[in-house]
């Protein structure tokens, strides 16, 4: 089936609706509160968000400009996310929010109309605009869960974790290529269950490696929003644990993940 620009940038707005009324009510206090990224309050989550929206529409609509910023970004070392949020930080929580509201509009007004296979710069290899779109979701959603994380809010998984599954199984080699190591010639079976009771798959069916569980186990994991202690994942063969000890679906650095036992359970 073709993908739908149209599908994606609707999920993406989907996403961005149900982290925004999470952000709406917060006051001053509220932005400044910690989430389990060390060093990185609420305000920063939305900041790099909002950031990286811009970044994410130049390197599409303006891609000879989004490469000269890279590479004047790797001359100095390359992009410190830290540092990118340490920019940011006069501003007030109204401030960050219309900025994440602006962005994100125009992200998704931009890419409602590109070609799906349109290739595009980013900070790792090239992507398609469609898989540049699924990122966008992931990263909202990753984010997301830090600032749910930092009100000791549940939310409720929804259908849009597919495209965080999805961008998570295809960054596997992206992952090995990180950590310098050789990706395994030996498939993985990923099974998902779905929240609404199916079943989401990725892999050949008789492949020895898997890893089967939820769907949100399987988000936080890939994102390293989770330890894979605190999941309930069933992972089998040497080339699905390898995998899930170095596996992010994100672009940059080797994330650090979280510490086993910060939170017990999948959604907790």
């Amino acid at each position: 089936m073709p993908v739908s620009m149209t599908a994606l940038a609707d999920d993406l707005a989907a996403e961005s609706a149900e982290l925004r009324a999470i952000l709406a009510p917060l006051d001053h206090h509220g932005w400044a509160r910690d989430t389990p990224a060390e060093g990185w309050t609420i305000a920063d989550q939305v900041s790099h968000l909002a950031y990286f929206d811009d970044v994410a529409l130049q390197s599409a609509t303006d891609p000879e400009a989004f490469r000269a910023e890279l590479e004047r970004i790797e001359t100095e070392g390359g992009v410190n996310p830290d540092a990118v949020a340490a920019r940011f930080r006069d501003l007030s929580g109204g401030e960050l929010l219309r900025w994440f509201d602006l962005s994100r509009e125009r992200l998704i007004d931009a890419f409602r109309g590109l070609d799906p296979g349109l290739r595009v710069p980013w900070f790792g290899p090239p992507m398609s605009a469609a898989s540049s779109l699924t990122a966008r979701i992931m990263e909202t959603w990753a984010h997301g869960q830090d600032v749910a994380d930092a009100l000791g809010m549940v939310r409720e998984p929804s259908a849009r974790l597919r495209h965080v599954a999805h961008i998570g199984v295809g960054a596997r080699a992206f992952s090995y290529a990180l950590h310098g190591r050789e990706l395994p010639a030996a498939p993985i079976r990923v099974e998902l269950d779905a929240p609404d009771g199916s079943l989401w798959t990725w892999g050949p069916e008789d492949a020895a490696d898997r890893i089967t569980g939820t769907a949100l186990d399987f988000a936080l994991l890939i994102t390293q929003r989770r330890h894979r202690d605190d999941l309930a994942l069933v992972v089998t063969g040497p080339a699905a644990e390898e995998w899930v000890a170095i596996g992010q679906a994100f672009a940059g650095e080797p994330g650090t993940g979280r510490e086993p036992g910060l939170f017990v359970g999948g959604s907790a």
